[in-house]
């Protein structure tokens, strides 16, 4: 059977905690590792920041790894696969307006001016989804999302501090530009298959189940959102497992183990037998970075937050500092890891959820999102 909630009752008080611990960690898990996102070598976080990132901290001036001076500000992917030379400029023209000047620089900072307690464009996306969510009575809506993401993203001066947007923002406005309808905008390149692509599901998920969408539901749904941006099939199973967990661990009974539900997940989207995996590492960076690259790609980032949600997920704190020190992609990782660890120990951290800079706004949308239907 389906879990969903009763569609004759309230909703049960834990899965509405459980929602708000998991979408404030969504944001934590985003900031804290922002200021080490994408540095491929564990090492350089130790020589920027000393026995490692232990709080929020301040995007660094240098980059290690930086190569955000090859990517393509004309479309998704890097410069050397951008397209024709008189194709139209993205960056700094349609989306993020006055910032274009920073992607030229070598070892420049991906979210370079970003200060402590700032989140991603990626976590600020999950709230243009949450407030398009609100703004439409508590239910999804297509068109309402993308006019919303797109008056976002094309805002002058950009509502985000950040400077970086991933190839499947880039790819998105090049077609918009090219005159494509806004739902036949989402591109494909080397990495649409990646863990950014589910930061914003978690939210659509958690809202659809607990308003009272069956499961298979709240998968058509989320594979629908998802694949505006990013429309791959690979991605999608794993968008469909990820909604499984979700809907798992957010509707279980009070007491009930969230064991299961992870392991099932793990099984079932990547044939993982995860609880072996667990027991048999010595370290955590023997599986992410060792048997899983740190890298954005799903194939890699999916079973490395496996690995992480299941060995703390009795512990916040201690699964988002391990996967903030453990480098690559750890701010996507991040986000949808506090959701799943939040899901699963039934809290989150409210003294780091207090230090976010958006702390207010974003306590009064996860509010907002999660308040029942109107009549």
């Amino acid at each position: 059977m389906e879990p969903t909630p009763s569609s004759h009752g309230p909703i049960p008080s834990i899965s509405l905690q459980r929602a708000s611990a998991a979408l404030a960690s969504l944001f934590v898990g985003d900031s804290l590792a922002m200021p080490v996102h994408w540095y491929y070598d564990t090492a350089d976080i130790e020589r920027a920041f000393p026995g490692g990132i232990k709080e929020f901290e301040a995007a660094p001036e240098f980059h290690p790894s930086s190569i955000m001076s090859l990517h393509s500000t004309r479309r998704g992917g890097r410069s050397a696969h951008g397209g024709l030379s008189d194709s139209p400029e993205i960056i700094g023209t349609v989306i993020l307006k006055g910032r274009q000047h920073l992607w030229g620089q070598a070892n420049r900072h991906y979210h370079h001016g970003m200060q402590a307690g700032d989140n991603t464009l990626n976590a600020h996306c999950a709230r243009v989804l949450m407030r398009s969510i609100i703004a439409s009575n508590g239910r999804y809506s297509r068109d309402h999302f993308l006019q919303s993401y797109i008056e976002f993203m094309t805002a002058d001066p950009p509502r985000h501090r950040d400077t970086y947007a991933e190839s499947y923002h880039r790819g998105f406005f090049a077609n918009l530009v090219a005159k494509k309808p806004p739902h036949q905008c989402g591109a494909r390149t080397h990495d649409t298959p990646s863990m950014g692509g589910l930061v914003t599901i978690g939210p659509l998920a958690m809202s659809s189940l607990l308003h009272g969408a069956a499961l298979s539901t709240a998968q058509a749904t989320c594979r629908e959102h998802l694949f505006l941006t990013h429309p791959d099939e690979t991605l999608g199973r794993i968008c469909d497992g990820y909604v499984a967990l979700v809907a798992g661990l957010l509707l279980r009974k009070a007491g009930e183990s969230p064991d299961r539900y992870l392991l099932e997940a793990a099984e079932t989207t990547m044939g993982i037998d995860l609880a072996h995996m667990v027991d048999r590492a010595r370290t955590d960076r023997e599986i992410v970075g060792g048997r899983y690259s740190t890298a954005c790609y799903i194939s890699d980032s999916w079973p490395s937050l496996l690995y992480l949600a299941y060995k703390y997920r009795n512990d916040l704190k201690a699964a988002l500092l391990a996967n903030t020190n453990l480098g690559g992609e750890n701010a996507h990782r991040g986000a949808v890891l506090g959701g799943i660890v939040s899901l699963s120990c039934d809290s989150t951290a409210p003294d780091w959820f207090e230090r976010l800079v958006d702390c207010e706004a974003i306590q009064s949308e996860i509010a907002a999102l999660l308040a029942p239907l109107p009549v």
